[in-house]
């Protein structure tokens, strides 16, 4: 028996306009499936990036949305340890969180413990895993180390410098305007670079003593690609997560040799690709939300209704820190 739905979906690409919302049918669960009644539905910024046809939909009319806590109404057969009336939270790749009710795979959702509500999981749960792996597996960084981390104001990059201050790890941010300055700091950067006024590649020089650092993490491209491979010290890594302000430049390898850098694009599909890695992942980021390392309140809240709204202040770049709709 289906379940009526509300969905957002898009039949184009192109400018918010396009979220059209819809009444559509979702089947009951099948083997390894549960229905989840949606509650609280994160925004990120690669679902602009499908919106605008950055990134491909697989076929129209399609369902963005990659991340929400709900709770789960039934329960297909094969599913252990989850039950109905359990809070679950999932942030895949694979579309559908924009509606009032989808269907997901039971192996792909975390249960969000009793002292994180829908608000801090769904603002947090994709954000944080990013946040996570960036920090503890894409580079061995240890107490002492310093980096570089770009859009440091965004939602990835509050929960990013909250966690690797606890880790004794020094964060250099750079950012877009004072107020967004104002915001790392409090998240807990060692020095904040607005870019827009200073050359954030001679100012990382300076506050290193010419050094440099031990690793870039950088979403923004190709404004950022090659002055983030400058600051790198010799043995530095250069991580790159997205690409905000277009495709970065392409490189000869041979350019990363004389100080043996290293460039790396990680993604977060690979890091939680089996049931075992993602309820790693989820564990050690509920611990850290749960003893205060981070904090995952979020900073814009919308009513589902208003999802044009909000894709429109996410490509404006008018939010900082993590949005969500409510259901």
């Amino acid at each position: 028996m289906s379940t009526r739905a509300k969905a957002a979906r898009i039949r184009a690409y192109g400018p918010p306009e396009v979220l059209v919302f819809e009444d559509i049918d979702v089947a009951a669960p099948g083997p390894g499936q549960l229905l989840i009644r949606n509650t609280v539905i994160g925004l990120n910024f690669v679902e602009v990036y499908y919106r605008r046809g950055t990134f491909p939909v697989p076929a129209f009319p399609a369902v963005l949305g990659n991340e929400a806590v709900g709770v789960v109404e039934a329960v297909g057969a094969d599913v252990t340890g989850i039950k109905v009336g359990d809070r679950v939270v999932y942030s895949d790749d694979v579309h559908g969180a924009y509606s009032t009710f989808c269907l997901y795979s039971a192996d792909r959702v975390a249960i969000v413990p009793d002292g994180i509500s829908d608000q801090q999981a769904a603002s947090s749960f994709l954000k944080g895993l990013t946040a996570r792996y960036l920090l503890k597996e894409t580079v061995k960084l240890q107490a002492g180390d310093t980096v570089l981390y770009h859009a440091a104001a965004g939602g990835v990059g509050q929960l990013f410098i909250q966690w690797a201050k606890t880790m004794g790890i020094q964060v250099i941010g750079t950012v877009s305007s004072p107020e967004k300055m104002a915001i790392a700091l409090a998240a807990g950067c060692s020095h904040v670079i607005n870019y827009r006024s200073d050359n954030f590649a001679d100012r990382v020089m300076e506050l290193t003593g010419n050094i440099g650092v031990k690793a870039v993490f950088d979403s923004v491209g190709k404004d950022t690609f090659s002055d983030s491979l400058a600051v790198l010290q010799p043995r530095g890594t250069l991580v790159v997560f997205g690409k905000a302000s277009g495709n970065p430049p392409l490189i000869n390898p041979f350019d990363l040799a004389p100080r043996s850098l290293t460039l790396t694009w990680p993604v977060l599909p690979v890091y939680v690709a089996t049931p075992q890695q993602l309820a790693s992942a989820a564990e050690d980021l509920f611990q850290a939300i749960e003893t205060g390392i981070i904090n995952v309140e979020p900073s814009r809240v919308y009513p589902f209704e208003q999802l044009i709204e909000a894709h429109r202040d996410l490509e404006e770049r008018r939010t900082t820190g993590a949005a969500v709709l409510i259901v």
